[in-house]
């Protein structure tokens, strides 16, 4: 049985979408928390997420955006009253597979449902993804890489922060941010724990780590990765 955590605030929605997915022999975990879905999220294995966009204290986007940085497989479809052309390209941008504005007609949506998990079902081999910058070789599938000292696995939370700053390429990422996403929204460590982060990829990474040509701080405000 297929699993689908449904993250919806307007009950009467939530409950109509539970219901038909139930019967359409899905198994399926509801709530209407952001904040919640993203604990269930990082403690349960689903097949498929299905997001409202518009969720008290964390939206649709920011729990895509922080699940896409561990998983980059599972199927996300928004569920949301925007229609404009921007909030899909965001939704998209972020790594959702699919975007129904509402209202919709619930036999739509159950389509869409069975076509993202059999897709995402189709093949059981998952491929893997490497990004290479100067030498330099990561691939976030097994979290492997290979830096100035050779082969090396790299923690989850080093996967996670380095797919961020690689993922916004030329981007100044603040430490607020980094720390939200990164580290979720209930247990925030200290600042001094990115740094640590940095320094370490330096290690691995830079050529000269005294010098940094990848990973660069910004004084003030985060760190830009500068990719080529």
């Amino acid at each position: 049985m297929h699993r689908i955590l449904l993250v919806e605030d307007e009950e009467s929605i939530r409950e109509a979408v539970k219901l038909n997915l139930e019967l359409e022999h899905y198994e399926v975990v509801a709530t209407s928390s952001g904040r919640e879905a993203m604990q269930l999220v990082q403690e349960q294995r689903f097949d498929l997420l299905l997001l409202d966009v518009m969720l008290p204290e964390i939206s649709g986007f920011e729990i895509c955006e922080q699940v896409r940085l561990a998983d980059r497989e599972v199927p996300i479809l928004f569920l949301t009253a925007k229609d404009s052309a921007m909030d899909r390209v965001t939704g998209l941008k972020l790594g959702a597979d699919d975007y129904l504005t509402k209202p919709f007609v619930l036999e739509e949506l159950l389509l869409r449902v069975h076509n993202l998990v059999r897709r995402a079902h189709k093949s059981t081999e998952l491929a893997a993804e490497i990004v290479t910058f100067g030498n330099n070789r990561v691939n976030f599938a097994t979290f492997e890489a290979w830096g100035r000292k050779g082969h090396f696995t790299l923690t989850k939370k080093e996967a996670m922060l380095l797919k961020l700053l690689i993922d916004r390429k030329n981007e100044v990422v603040s430490r607020q941010y980094i720390l939200s996403t990164v580290w979720g929204y209930d247990v925030f460590p200290s600042t001094r724990t990115i740094d640590n982060f940095i320094l370490a990829f330096r290690k691995y990474f830079e050529e000269d780590p005294a010098n940094p040509q990848f990973f660069l701080s910004v004084r003030g405000v985060g760190y830009k990765f500068v990719g080529e």
